[in-house]
């Protein structure tokens, strides 16, 4: 979607959803919460039905775990191996984020695309099963991911939430935010952690070690590139780098989508029984597992 577009599209959300009632701006599909500002049951629906292709790329994550950051990094190691046309992107083409009768603007899209999503892992068109489509996966820390959906929701006109933080971190621990509970998304990856055609990237490790993160992630999708080009992706990938930029790249949306960041923010917002909350939360879920391990939990939530 051209920025133009994508800004007047967010304009336009923004009006209608003044006059939406709370009741009015979500609706529930198969159990889960959605945004009915964005999607819609039947656009849902129609997924289905979507045709995948072999060489897609998609990208799928949890909300605010990294999603646009990662999509940044995609866009521009697809463009520099040249498996992907240089456009004037600004959003990912997320899946869910179409009226069903214009869907069909994904098929006339020129290979490589890169989709996205953030339907829950086993929610996915089943296409991109079939077809053995290559996934990559970013996940969050649990507590820093939750503080960041919160601002989020507060601070987007588009969701028209303002609920306090203690309210949000009820909703967020009874599974009842949108795309549903992060410990179940989580939770379904973890079953996935050995198919060969699904990358997963803790954020975290994203933000510390970049350039190895990064040389993992062209490695996945087999693009060939040269150090140098490595290291100038990187050096414009930066949270820091991107933030500065997002006025240029995302207009109004751009201070929404990138706040902070920072690893361990949750340190600011979190009571101690919040935080131990999610701990017993984690240990039920994720403790022991090989995804819990990647995620380091004692190192960025203790």
């Amino acid at each position: 979607m051209d920025r133009d577009t994508a800004l007047k599209e967010f304009e336009d959300l923004v009006e209608k959803v003044k006059y939406l009632s709370p009741e009015e701006r979500q609706f529930m599909y198969k159990g889960t919460q959605y945004p009915s500002t964005v999607t819609s049951p039947e656009t849902l629906q129609a997924l289905d039905n979507f045709e995948a292709r072999a060489d897609d790329i998609l990208l799928v994550s949890y909300p605010k775990c990294g999603f646009n950051w990662m999509f940044q990094i995609l866009n521009s190691l697809a463009i520099a191996a040249g498996t992907t046309e240089k456009g004037n992107e600004i959003l990912p083409p997320l899946l869910e984020f179409r009226k069903p009768k214009n869907l069909q603007v994904f098929s006339s899209m020129p290979s490589q695309r890169i989709l996205g999503t953030h339907l829950h892992p086993d929610n996915l068109p089943k296409s991109f099963i079939e077809k053995k489509v290559k996934i990559l996966t970013i996940i969050r820390n649990p507590k820093d991911a939750a503080v960041s959906y919160y601002h989020f929701q507060y601070n987007n006109p588009v969701m028209g939430f303002n609920y306090t933080w203690d309210k949000f971190f009820s909703v967020f621990m009874e599974k009842k935010v949108f795309y549903g509970s992060y410990f179940d998304y989580i939770s379904a990856w973890n079953k996935k952690i050995n198919d060969e055609n699904v990358h997963i990237v803790i954020y975290e490790e994203l933000k510390k070690n970049m350039s190895e993160e990064v040389k993992k992630i062209a490695k996945f999708f087999n693009f060939t590139l040269t150090e140098e080009q490595i290291q100038s992706i990187c050096s414009k990938s930066t949270f820091k780098s991107m933030k500065e930029n997002s006025m240029n790249t995302h207009g109004k949306f751009g201070t929404i989508l990138f706040r902070k960041g920072d690893i361990g923010d949750w340190k600011n917002c979190l009571t101690e029984e919040q935080s131990k909350a999610i701990d017993l939360k984690f240990e039920k879920h994720l403790a022991g597992t090989k995804i819990g391990d990647l995620l380091k939990y004692d190192e960025y939530c203790k």
